[in-house]
C-alpha cells in the first residue's frame, strides 16, 4: 500500500515496481496467460497489426481455458487509425428459444443457474474474433489461429489451471465430454492434470481446422480475405459445427436451436464515452457495465480528488459513495439496448445528472441504501418504470463475510483481458470471458459452454431492463476500455473480476491522470474494492458497507473508515489482475503495465 504522502513522479518516471515496466516502440501484446501474449508476439512479428495481434490472443487464451473458453463472448473496442474513430465489438451471445422466466420458474429457481447447459447463451467468441479479424485486421484467419491450433494439440498445463480443474473436479464430472477432456487421470486420487503436463484437445483442435478448411476452400473459389473469414463464420453458426453443437446442448438438456444460432449476430457499434478533465473515456454500451465507471467519472469530476490525498480515507469514502451511486444505476437501468425501452443512457451519461447524483454524497457516513436516480428528465423523457423505482432498495443478503468468499475467488479467475497496439496508430482492448472453468463441453465440438444467463434477471422489479427473454443479451460485467487524449490513444486498459472490474479500472486510471502514476505502477497500486451493488452472478447479492482494502492500510486510515460506518476486510489482493498499455506521444513509444500477481504478462518490440 502507497500511503498518500508518496508523491509520483509523473507519467514518465519509473518507481519501484514488482514487475518491470514493458516498453516497445513498435508494438505491444498484453494479457492473462503468458502463452496467449507469445501468440500475439508471433501475430506482430509476421506482420500483422494489433488487431490481428489481439485475436491471436483471445484465440490461445480460450484454449489454455481457466479464463473462458470457445464457448464465451468476446467483446472490444479498437481505435482505427485511419477513420481516427473508436469501434465497438459486440460479441455478447444470447439467451436461446426457451430461456423464459416461466422456464426457470417452474424448475424452482429464482435466478437461472450459475453452471451446466441451462446457463450457457450463445457463443460470441468465434464470431466476435471472426468480424474483428475481417473488418479491421490484415492477416488469415488461419495464420491467426495458427498458435491456438498448435496448443490445442497440446500444450504444457499451466499450475493454476491444473489447480482449478482438480479443486472443481466434482463439478466436472457431471458432465461426460468435460469430465472426459479435463480429468486426464479419471480415478485416481489426483485426477487433474498435472502441472507441466501436456494438455490435449483433439476435438477442439478439429474444431479449429474446419474454420480454416471453410476459409481456405473460400480463398480457392476466388473469395477475398474479408468473405473467406466469414465463411469460416458462417460454418460455425450455421454448418455442421452448428449441427454437432446444438445437438450436443441438447442432449445435455440445453435450449440452443439451430436457428438461435443462426439468427445471433455480431454487431459492431459506436460505444460510449465522456470527458474527463480533457480525455475521451470510451466504454461498450448498457449491454456491459462499462458505462458505469463513466457516470463514476462524472460524479467525481464534480470533487477535487488530488487535495484529498491519494488513498486517504476521505478519498476512499469518496470513491466508494460515488460508485455506489452510478452502480445503483446500474442495477436498475442497464441492459440490452436492442431491446424497447432502451435504457436511458443519454440521460445517465449527462454532466447535469451526474452534478445531482454528486450532491447526494454524505460525508459524515457511508450511504447503506444508494439508490438508482431518475435519468430521464435529463434526456427529455419520462421514465417508464418509476413504479418499479420508487420501491427499489438495496438489500442487504445478510451479515457480510469478513474475508473473501470461495465465490468471490472462483470470479476472479474468470475472464480475462487483451490489450494490443501497434506504431501504425491501432490500439485494441478485448474482455474476453465465459466458459471459464468448470465448463460443459459440447460434444466432440470442444467447445466450453458460457455461464452467461446467470446474469439475467427473472422478476422485473429488480431490473425492468435486463429481465431475460429469447434473443436478448444479458447485461454483462465485460468492460474493455480505451481513452483518447487530443484525439489519439492515451491509455488501452481492463481487467477481470466480475462486478469489481470498473472499480479496478476507475482506480487504475486516476492513479495516471490525477496522481501522476506509470502504467506499471498503477497496475500494482492497491485498490479498494465496494460490495455494495447487487452481485451479476449466482443470487444476485448485495453486501452495503462492505469494503475490502489492501492489507497494507495505514491503521489511522482503517479507523477513520470504521467509523464511517464500513464493514472492513484486508486483502493482499484487492482487484483481478489489471492490464494496460499507455501511448508515449511525447516520445513515440508504448509502455505496457501488468499487474503484479496472476499470470498476466506483456512482450513488447
Amino acid at each position: 500500500m502507497v500511503s498518500a504522502s508518496v508523491i509520483f513522479g509523473g507519467p514518465h518516471a519509473q518507481g519501484r515496481t514488482q514487475k518491470p515496466a514493458l516498453y516497445g516502440r513498435h508494438w505491444m501484446a498484453v494479457t492473462g496467460k503468458p502463452i496467449a501474449a507469445t501468440a500475439g508476439a508471433k501475430i506482430f512479428e509476421q506482420g500483422g497489426n494489433a488487431v490481428d495481434a489481439a485475436c491471436a490472443m483471445i484465440a490461445a487464451t480460450a484454449t489454455a481455458w481457466t479464463t473462458l473458453s470457445w464457448g464465451g463472448e468476446t467483446q472490444a473496442l479498437i481505435y482505427n487509425p485511419h477513420t481516427a474513430k473508436v469501434i465497438a465489438i459486440n460479441g455478447l451471445g444470447v439467451a436461446p428459444t426457451g430461456a423464459t422466466p416461466e422456464y426457470f420458474h417452474k424448475l424452482g429457481m429464482k435466478y437461472p443457474p450459475e453452471y451446466g447447459p441451462l446457463a450457457a447463451v450463445t457463443p460470441g467468441t468465434p464470431g466476435g474474433l471472426m468480424t474483428m479479424l475481417a473488418e479491421f485486421g490484415t492477416m488469415s484467419l488461419g495464420a491467426v489461429l495458427a498458435p491456438a491450433i498448435e496448443m490445442a494439440d497440446g500444450f504444457p498445463i499451466d499450475a493454476p489451471l491444473a489447480a482449478t480443474i482438480e479443486h472443481y473436479k466434482d463439478k466436472i464430472r457431471e458432465w461426460p465430454d468435460s469430465r472426459r477432456v479435463m480429468l486426464t487421470h479419471l480415478g485416481a486420487a489426483h485426477e487433474a492434470p498435472e502441472a507441466g503436463e501436456i494438455f490435449r484437445q483433439p476435438d477442439l483442435a478439429a474444431t479449429l481446422r474446419k474454420l480454416v478448411e471453410a476459409e481456405t476452400t473460400a480463398r480457392a473459389a476466388g473469395k477475398d480475405r474479408k468473405a473467406a473469414i466469414y465463411a469460416a463464420y458462417d460454418r460455425f453458426y450455421k454448418g455442421d459445427i452448428a449441427h454437432d453443437l446444438v445437438r450436443a446442448v441438447r442432449d445435455l438438456g440445453g435450449l440452443f436451436t439451430l436457428e438461435d444460432l443462426a439468427n445471433w449476430k455480431v454487431k459492431i457499434e459506436e460505444p460510449v464515452h465522456v470527458n474527463y478533465k480533457g480525455i475521451e473515456v470510451y466504454k461498450l454500451n448498457t449491454w456491459v457495465q462499462g458505462p458505469v465507471m463513466l457516470q463514476t467519472l462524472n460524479i467525481l469530476e464534480n470533487l477535487d480528488l488530488k487535495s484529498m490525498g491519494y488513498d486517504s480515507a476521505r478519498y476512499i469514502h469518496a470513491l466508494y459513495q460515488a460508485m455506489s451511486l452510478a452502480y445503483a444505476d446500474r442495477d436498475f437501468y442497464y441492459g440490452d439496448p436492442a431491446q424497447s425501452p432502451a435504457p436511458p443512457i443519454r440521460g445517465l451519461l449527462s454532466k447535469e445528472y451526474a452534478r445531482e447524483r454528486a450532491k447526494l454524497i454524505r460525508w459524515d457516513r457511508n450511504d447503506p441504501d444508494a439508490r438508482p436516480g431518475d435519468p430521464y428528465p435529463f434526456q427529455g423523457e419520462k421514465n417508464p418504470y418509476l413504479a418499479y423505482l420508487e420501491k427499489w432498495h438495496s438489500r442487504m443478503a445478510g451479515q457480510a463475510p469478513i474475508a473473501m468468499t470461495e465465490f468471490d475467488r472462483t470470479f476472479r479467475l474468470g475472464t480475462t483481458s487483451v490489450e494490443a497496439a501497434d506504431d501504425k496508430g491501432w490500439a485494441v482492448s478485448v474482455t474476453p470471458s465465459g466458459g471459464w472453468t468448470p465448463a460443459v463441453i459440447a460434444g466432440h465440438t470442444g467447445i466450453g459452454l458460457s455461464q452467461r444467463m446467470q446474469s439475467f434477471v427473472l422478476d422485473p422489479s429488480e431490473n425492468p431492463y435486463n429481465v431475460l427473454a429469447p434473443g436478448k443479451r444479458p447485461r454483462a460485467t465485460l468492460t474493455p476500455s480505451l481513452a483518447l487524449k487530443d484525439g489519439k490513444p492515451f491509455l488501452v486498459f481492463s481487467v477481470q473480476g466480475g462486478d469489481t472490474q470498473d472499480q479496478n479500472l476507475l482506480q487504475l486510471f486516476l492513479n495516471i491522470v490525477e496522481f501522476g502514476m506509470t502504467v506499471q505502477e498503477a497496475t500494482e497500486a492497491a485498490n479498494i474494492t465496494s460490495y455494495q451493488m447487487r452481485d451479476s452472478f449466482a443470487d444476485h447479492q448485495s453486501f452495503p458497507g462492505r469494503l475490502t482494502l489492501n492489507a497494507g492500510t495505514p491503521p489511522w486510515v482503517r479507523k477513520e473508515l470504521s467509523e464511517l460506518g464500513y464493514t472492513l476486510e484486508l486483502e493482499e489482493r484487492t482487484s483481478g489482475p489489471l492490464n494496460a498499455i499507455f501511448i508515449d506521444r511525447q516520445h513515440g513509444t508504448l509502455w505496457g503495465g501488468s499487474s503484479n500477481y496472476g499470470q498476466d504478462y506483456g512482450i513488447g518490440w
